[in-house]
């Protein structure tokens, strides 16, 4: 014979003043929970949108990121004329040969400034991006001291409207376009002319070098020869899990820092459920008594207190994730830690995280719960319908 679950559902309704306290809590503790995982994920997301599955990124082999790398003239003419390469309608490979640097700017309402990636690339490197649009002015031309701007730039940095000028590299650049990269990390970067860069910043290597494989079958084939031929010192990876390598340091970091605060606040927030369902115990002696009276187990006094306590996690698990699901709205700026750049990104919340979300809030409950429950299961029959 099992208790009905409207009874414990009744139960928990009938309460409702300690129950919105309680679940109060327990939501605080899955608001914080759930926005770690939501801003690991929209690291993620960001920095693996920022590659096409097609493109395949080269660097020295032993740099992490573009900024530690260097890429010979030479050595990019011996990677760009593999046959795995493809073509233009023209005939040309369909590569881009890119330098990427770091500069300092200000944002908007701040006095420090911080680090910004400068990318020289190509004609074909923007072909190569084609989740990458203009959203105001026009592209920078070949050969000139013309920059455009990512939205994530254009949105939270002094002087770089379009018309504006920025000095660095001993230059001054004009910004001629604002570009959106669909939320990649390319819209944390400013790009312009390769050569002029590299001229500017005094530079004879490129940083790295992108190339379009005409099939995407054929990345294991180039990435063979490119290690194996004796003029090259390059390695080779598809774009998209190479920007996905450099949310790992600032990936763990997150990770970290979120469990830390979720455990201290998960255990306060489960010493307030068990505070609840102990009082919950003591007020309803006299009905645990009559339940065991009326034929009911102590297993089933045990699992019904249980399920209360789980319900009580769920309702508190629910309002956290409404609450955190919020944050979606905001976006986030921070250092990578492997490139030492701004980069922003957004909260994402998927439907894995809201699955583990209300897990990890239903075990907050029962944890919480399992000591008063097994004091409910155990109280004598007698004793309880005395207290009534």
């Amino acid at each position: 014979m099992v208790i009905p679950l409207h009874y414990i559902a009744r139960n928990v309704w009938a309460r409702r003043l300690t129950t919105t306290l309680t679940a109060g809590g327990l939501a605080l503790v899955v608001f914080v929970f759930a926005t770690m995982l939501m801003l690991d994920a929209g690291l993620k997301r960001t920095l693996v949108t920022t590659g096409e599955r097609d493109n395949v990124v080269l660097i020295r082999k032993g740099a992490e990121t573009e900024i530690q790398s260097a890429i010979s003239r030479d050595q990019a003419a011996a990677m760009e004329m593999h046959s795995a390469v493809a073509l233009t309608p023209e005939g040309r490979p369909m590569s881009s040969r890119e330098a990427v640097v770091l500069i300092s700017l200000t944002k908007t309402g701040y006095t420090t400034p911080s680090n910004v990636v400068i990318r020289g690339i190509t004609p074909l490197g923007v072909e190569m991006r084609p989740q990458v649009r203009l959203t105001r002015g026009r592209m920078f031309k070949p050969g000139s001291s013309e920059i455009i701007v990512g939205s994530s730039i254009a949105k939270g940095y002094d002087n770089v409207s379009i018309g504006d000028h920025l000095r660095f590299a001993q230059r001054d650049w004009t910004v001629v376009g604002h570009f959106d990269a669909g939320g990649s990390g390319f819209d944390s970067e400013i790009w312009g002319d390769v050569d002029q860069l590299m001229q500017s910043f005094r530079r004879t290597s490129y940083s790295s070098m992108a190339v379009r494989l005409a099939d995407s079958d054929a990345f294991d084939r180039f990435r063979a020869d490119i290690d194996v031929d004796p003029r090259l010192a390059n390695e080779a990876k598809r774009e998209q899990q190479f920007y996905s390598d450099q949310s790992k340091a600032l990936s763990a970091f997150i990770n970290i820092l979120g469990m830390t605060l979720t455990t201290i606040f998960s255990v306060a927030a489960m010493i307030g459920a068990m505070i609840t369902m102990y009082a919950s115990v003591a007020n309803r002696v006299g009905e645990i008594g009559t339940l065991r009276a009326l034929g009911f187990q102590r297993i089933n006094v045990l699992a019904a207190f249980l399920i209360e306590a789980v319900l009580l996690g769920l309702v508190g698990g629910v309002a956290g994730l409404l609450c955190a699901s919020l944050m979606q709205f905001a976006s986030f700026s921070t250092t990578n830690f492997q490139t030492f750049a701004d980069l922003s990104f957004r909260f994402v919340l998927t439907p894995g995280i809201v699955i583990k979300t209300l897990l990890f809030s239903m075990t907050m409950g029962l944890i919480g719960g399992f000591l008063p429950a097994l004091r409910a299961s155990r109280l004598n029959i007698v004793d309880a319908l005395r207290a009534r």
